[in-house]
């Protein structure tokens, strides 16, 4: 029987690659999406994870960067600078604000620079220079490339012109981008005199983080004190619940639409062999083994359709910013590990219809179909 199985399944090599390919496929859109997610949820929390300080003090009640707003006191930023374990103290202005680069408005999220605070600046250039002057911006170089605002141009911040004379790597998402302007500027758009929205505190070596985080909510009032990894984790909780809908959504689409294909593949395979299937019933073969060979086709052509879409998530996938410089895209191993627990599942699914109308097949059948 499963001898049988395994040939009927070859004899009909055009409609097997068909249906591997619309498995394919399916499976393909739910990596893609996935990998996009996974990609820009990594790419909101770059700035933080890139100018990674020991210790984050922000204002009390905040425990993260993303979608949100802190004011510090200066002088809480020099009593911490005080303290015997910390080896310095960089503040800066923080704001989510839309901006206007050319004809494009988009959301950004701008970080205000003082002159000395070079390690809370971009960490890659792609072109141009720090900032060194009022009114100058550093942008991401895709959001220069989508806008067409080069060094040189002006966007916009609110009311405020803005020159650029840098191009940053690694700092632009479709969900934000990073831009860099002097500390005074942003000090103006915020009336934030005498405050800082974060205090990047780097300790002496020996120091441990979370040590020097209790002391420094010990020691200073109303501010909260996260070690950098505690930190990321709160922002990169909250950048995940972005989208989570809407990737789920598509799972169970594609997944749905994979299980469909193989169900009617299966079912394709059973009309055209039900004479065979009669005469191998009718001759003495069990249930079970009918059951295990419908199994084993859907399970091949499953697959083949699985294969299929790793081979494209691992080739393809990766090349695609390339095309489209605006998209992050990370295939993770436990993206790869769903979606073989997924075609599993469209296994199983789509061999309920074929295996119940096999198992109820009459031998008789034999004799007049």
């Amino acid at each position: 029987m499963l001898k049988w199985a395994w040939k009927s399944l070859f004899s009909q090599k055009g409609s097997l690659i068909g249906s591997a390919a619309g498995i394919a496929c399916a499976f393909i859109l739910v990596i893609f999406f996935d990998a996009v997610w996974r990609g820009e949820t990594e790419q909101i929390i770059a700035y933080p994870n890139n100018v990674k300080p020991d210790v984050w003090v922000m204002q009390s009640g905040v425990g993260n960067m993303h979608m949100a707003m802190s004011f510090v006191w200066d002088w809480k930023a020099d009593k911490i600078a005080s303290m015997p374990e910390v080896k310095n103290v960089t503040p800066i202005l923080y704001l989510n604000n839309v901006i206007r680069a050319g004809d494009t408005e988009m959301f950004a999220f701008i970080v205000g620079l003082l002159p000395d605070a070079k390690r809370a600046g971009p960490w890659a250039m792609s072109a141009g220079r720090q900032i060194q002057n009022p009114r100058e911006a550093i942008i991401p170089d895709v959001l220069s490339h989508i806008t067409g605002v080069k060094i040189g141009d002006t966007l916009s911040i609110t009311d405020k012109e803005f020159n650029v004379v840098g191009l940053s790597k690694g700092t632009f998402s479709s969900a934000n981008s990073v831009l860099f302007v002097p500390f005074s500027d942003l000090e103006d758009i915020l009336s934030s005199s005498g405050t800082y929205s974060y205090l990047l505190v780097d300790a002496h070596d020996n120091v441990e983080p979370k040590v020097l985080a209790s002391k420094i909510m010990e020691e200073v009032e109303k501010i909260n004190a996260l070690p950098h990894d505690d930190f990321i984790a709160n922002d990169f909780a909250l950048a995940r619940q972005m989208g989570v809908e809407v990737i789920v959504m598509m799972t169970v689409i594609c997944s749905v639409l994979a299980a469909l294909i193989v169900g009617f593949s299966a079912y394709s395979l059973v009309m055209r062999k039900r004479r065979e299937i009669a005469i191998i019933k009718a001759l003495g073969a069990s249930n079970i083994s009918i059951f295990y060979s419908v199994m084993i086709q859907t399970g091949i052509v499953t697959l083949l359709g699985f294969l299929l879409a790793v081979l494209f998530a691992l080739l393809v996938v990766p090349g695609i910013p390339s095309l489209v410089p605006q998209l992050t895209i990370l295939v993770s191993n436990e993206a790869l590990m769903q979606l073989g627990i997924i075609a599993l599942l469209v296994t199983i699914l789509g061999a309920i219809l074929p295996t119940y109308l096999v198992l109820r097949m009459d031998p008789a059948t034999a004799f007049h179909v």
